[in-house]
C-alpha cells in the first residue's frame, strides 16, 4: 500500500516569489484557486468580469500578498 500524507504544509509547495494569473478569480473555484495560491506565497494577477472582484482582492491582501 502506498504511504500515508499526515503533513498537508504549505511548505512543500511554496510560490513565493511567482506570480499567478487566474481567470474568473472572483467567484466559485477561481476564488479559491486565488486564495489557496496566495497562501502559497504567490502574488496575483486575476482576470474577471463585473465588479465583485474587491472581496477577493481583500482576501488575498490579508495573505500578504499583492494582486492586480
Amino acid at each position: 500500500m502506498g504511504a500515508i500524507l499526515t503533513d498537508l504544509s504549505l511548505d512543500y509547495f511554496s510560490l513565493d516569489g511567482k506570480v499567478a494569473i487566474v481567470t474568473g478569480g472572483n467567484t466559485g473555484l477561481g476564488q479559491a484557486y486565488s486564495i489557496a495560491l496566495a497562501k502559497a506565497g504567490a502574488d496575483l494577477f486575476f482576470v474577471t468580469h463585473g465588479d465583485n472582484w474587491r472581496e477577493t482582492k481583500e482576501l488575498i491582501a490579508k495573505e500578504g500578498r499583492r494582486v492586480e
